[in-house]
């Protein structure tokens, strides 16, 4: 292996994971739901924020749907 290498003179390519890459959003969620988050992304040994992303992929992949019920006054 050599010491060190010449890039100048590589091509530069598209990212093929590009169309991938994760969409930056702001969320307003409770201080409790983040610390929950936050202590199994520490326990799991992930970011926080990763781990709410892979909860809400699951529940895409599971087709789960969130049912909401208001109570009648």
């Amino acid at each position: 292996m050599k010491a060190e290498y010449d890039f100048s003179k590589m091509k530069s390519r598209k990212n093929p994971y590009a169309s991938k890459l994760k969409k930056p959003v702001t969320m307003r969620l409770s201080e409790d739901v983040v610390e929950y988050f936050k202590n199994m992304a520490q326990e799991a040994g992930v970011p926080y924020q990763s781990l709410i992303n892979l909860y809400l992929r699951d529940c895409l992949a599971q087709n789960r749907k969130v049912e909401i019920k208001w109570s009648a006054r």
